[in-house]
């Protein structure tokens, strides 16, 4: 299969309004991990045991070990180094496992039936020799038994940081590359799991696909399509299929973000002339004029309590991030270091946004605490952009580029441990995370 070869440039902002930027495929993603883990928590996840005709059909102990390995906050042991294989809390020898410093410890079991798989694990605290929780699940033959490893992830993380895990959630992300099927170039919407994997196909079009944007309840994404030649904003159940225009004015429609409530969204709209910020009422289709002034105003973003958005403007002779009521009013400029400050998305909590920012011929992506504006990239690489933040707040994914096609990254809010997440063959582009996945919550 060939490959388009994408090369993202710093462009003005009206261009980027209208170009759709090279993007990727409908392969998993894998995940190649390229930055050390100082200060993590030594744990061992034992393989799971099988109870069963033939192999464990899914290395759970794996995934679960790469989840937390992901995270930043885990330093798992590996595998070559487990020193026994225990399945069930009376086989634990503790003091094995305190001699080799680890902290921390899971072991499970899993057992088939002609109905399906049972699976149990158990976390302990090694030095202190106790149970901390245990779970068991119930699979049928044809369930995917990799969620329930990310399930297993999330409650550890929970139980051992206090913070909900992000690992059961998953990822949007737009693919171009040539295709097989129907189209000969196209482009692809693809929703995975938040590890890559898992990946479908929401819908293929011949012409660009745009700035995907997670409902707050996980069931829709809204994305600019320009498969009419010209740029309009949809918003699709992922549950039905079914899809609807929702922005299609003359001139310009994009970059789309939901208010927290689902009902609105905040979009960049040239109807009036240049573009400028509008929410739009997805019920009864009204729009509110948020900006007014003859720069260009895109890439809203909402705070998670609903009442500001922040986007970007070159109001001041350069993309730089601004502040505004969502009733709308008077805008505050809130970045000034660099040239270049863009593409702005609020953490959960609401503290901090995550941005791309430039100075110079290079882009980063930074964190900007919005309580004193410290600011701080936590990307070394070039050419990056889109971030968005895991729905627990403690990762960003973001759109990279190398070997001269399009990549995702992800690293942990202190930029510590930047990870790739690429394909095989083709390029991948504008990553959106998906909201938290709560129904383990204990």
């Amino acid at each position: 299969m060939g490959e388009i070869t994408v090369v993202l440039k710093r462009l003005p902002l009206y261009l980027l309004l209208l170009l759709g930027l090279g993007i990727g495929p409908v392969h998993a993603l894998t995940i190649e991990i390229t930055g050390g883990q100082e200060g993590a928590l030594p744990i061992a996840i034992v393989p799971f045991g099988f109870d069963g005709v033939g192999s464990v059909p899914t290395d759970i102990a794996g995934i679960v070990a790469a989840d937390l390995r992901r995270s930043g906050r885990f330093a798992p042991l590996a595998e070559k180094d487990i020193i026994a294989q225990p399945h069930a809390g009376a086989e634990v020898h503790f003091e094995d496992w305190r001699l080799l410093g680890t902290e921390s410890l899971v072991v499970g079991l899993v057992q088939s039936s002609g109905a399906g798989y049972t699976i149990q694990f158990e976390l302990f605290d090694v030095f202190k020799g106790t149970r901390l929780t245990g779970f068991s699940f119930t699979s049928g033959p044809n369930k995917n038994l990799r969620r329930v490893a990310h399930q297993i992830a999330d409650i550890v993380y929970k139980q051992l940081t206090g913070e909900y895990g992000a690992f059961d959630t998953r990822i949007a992300y737009v693919a171009a590359g040539p295709n097989r099927g129907r189209y000969n170039n196209s482009y692809t919407l693809q929703v995975a799991d938040a590890d890559g994997y898992n990946p479908q196909t929401i819908l293929t079009s011949k012409e660009p696909l745009l700035s995907p944007a997670w409902s707050p309840e996980g069931t829709r994404l809204a994305y600019v399509s320009f498969e009419n030649r010209h740029s309009a904003i949809y918003v699709q159940d992922l549950r039905t299929g079914r899809r609807e225009a929702v922005a299609s004015n003359p001139g310009t429609n994009s970059a789309p973000a939901w208010s927290p409530d689902g009902r609105r969204l905040a979009v960049s709209l040239s109807r009036d002339g240049n573009p400028e910020i509008y929410i739009l009422d997805l019920t009864s289709r009204s729009l509110q004029r948020v900006t007014n002034n003859t720069a260009i105003d895109t890439e809203p973003a909402w705070s998670p309590d609903g009442s500001t958005l922040v986007f970007t403007s070159d109001r001041g002779g350069s993309p730089q991030l601004y502040r505004v009521s969502a009733n709308g009013g008077r805008e505050e400029r809130i970045t000034f270091e660099g040239s270049y400050n863009a593409r702005a998305q609020f953490s959960p909590d609401g503290r901090r946004l995550a941005l791309v920012h430039g100075n110079g011929s290079m882009n980063h992506i930074a964190i900007l605490e919005l309580e004193g504006g410290a600011l701080r990239e936590i990307t070394r690489t070039n050419l990056d952009e889109s971030p968005s933040f895991s729905p627990n707040g403690t990762m960003v994914i973001y759109a990279s580029e190398e070997g001269g096609r399009g990549i995702l990254r992800v690293a942990s809010v202190d930029g510590r441990t930047p990870q790739r997440l690429g394909t095989q063959e083709n390029d991948v582009r504008e990553p959106a995370w998906g909201p938290l996945n709560k129904r383990l919550e204990e």
